[in-house]
């Protein structure tokens, strides 16, 4: 099974079940106490709504998870994307948008203040004059899912964006 598969597989079972993680027994983390070799990598906002080991049905050491408000990727975000592939083995990079995004409405709307002025850089980079906040959330997504892209030499790595909507719980690939 492909890594996209096996995340929108897992995703479909979240939406369906209570039960909506994955294997995070002791003996799975006994397991992975050496050393991880996540599949996918997933770039995801902050939010606290959105949860990716749940969202995708995935235990300890399946994901390798990088979180910041609006999804936005910076250097450090690179380097702990190159590492997941280059070092870890993940075979898949998503950059994860999602519905209801705060950064994304400071940025539409043009004020955050303090530090979170800085976030609103790079989204309004990828966003331009878009008012509408899931649009943004998705041409958010799909930059960063182009800056990995660009800077990024990860061979055999799939890079896809996605827009994970909050009410529903369904991960849709752009």
């Amino acid at each position: 099974m492909k890594e996209i598969d096996r995340l929108l597989e897992g995703n479909k079972k979240y939406i369906k079940s209570k039960n909506t993680i994955g294997d995070i027994s002791t003996e799975r983390r006994l397991k992975t106490s050496n050393g991880q070799s996540p599949f996918a990598v997933v770039v995801t906002c902050s939010d606290s709504r959105v949860i990716p080991e749940a969202i995708f049905n995935v235990g300890i050491g399946d994901i390798f998870v990088i979180r910041l408000a609006g999804n936005v990727i910076g250097d450090y975000e690179l380097a702990s994307i190159e590492y997941a592939c280059s070092h870890l083995g993940a075979k898949l990079v998503m950059i994860m948008g999602h519905t209801g995004c705060g950064a994304i409405h400071s940025a539409i709307i043009r004020h955050a203040g303090g530090y979170v002025d800085q976030l609103l850089k790079p989204i309004l980079a990828a966003i331009g004059e878009e008012k509408d906040e899931i649009e943004a959330s998705k041409l958010n997504a799909i930059y960063g899912a182009n800056v990995v892209k660009n800077k990024l030499d990860l061979k055999d790595v799939e890079i896809v964006s996605s827009i994970y909507d909050i009410n529903t719980g369904l991960v849709t690939l752009l």
